[in-house]
């Protein structure tokens, strides 16, 4: 083997290794299905996010309906209580997704998740729903974190 090939072939392991899939939960997608959830940085399970960081969520899913709307609830589960959870970008259709959102076709949905310094250093489960104009949610998926300083 070449040298150039063994590059190629150890940058590509070193991104199966950086780029494994979040493990998570569906919770109530009426009107798609979720493929595979990525947040980056995030390279143990649960996703380790720094206070003061921000990181990059990507939701890949089918939608069964069409919506000329998309809009992203997020939630921090604390102790079964949930919490609301601002993010940066509530409109699903300026995340990544071109709407008008068609059925049986496949979205990737990006957004931003920042964590501020003030958020305690906690363990909880993150809920993100992103809801079509009918207000059911595309997806709902629930995904442990851990906020570390």
């Amino acid at each position: 083997m070449d040298v150039q090939t063994g590059f190629i072939v150890l940058f590509c392991l070193m991104s199966f290794t950086c780029a494994e899939p979040v493990k998570f939960k569906d919770c109530g997608s009426a009107t798609g299905k979720v493929a595979i959830v990525d947040i980056s940085p995030c390279a143990v399970q649960p996703c380790q996010l720094k206070k003061g960081e921000s990181y990059s969520v990507n939701v890949t899913f089918t939608s069964d309906v069409k919506s000329s709307t998309s809009t992203a609830l997020v939630h921090g589960i604390i102790a079964g209580v949930p919490v609301p959870y601002p993010i940066p970008n509530e409109d699903g259709c300026k995340s990544g997704i071109v709407c008008p959102i068609q059925p049986q076709q496949t979205y990737h949905y990006l957004n931003a998740l920042p964590v501020k310094s003030a958020y305690p250093a906690i363990k909880l489960v993150v809920q993100w729903e992103l809801k079509d104009e009918t207000k059911k949610d595309l997806f709902c998926i629930l995904f442990p974190v851990q906020i570390v300083s």
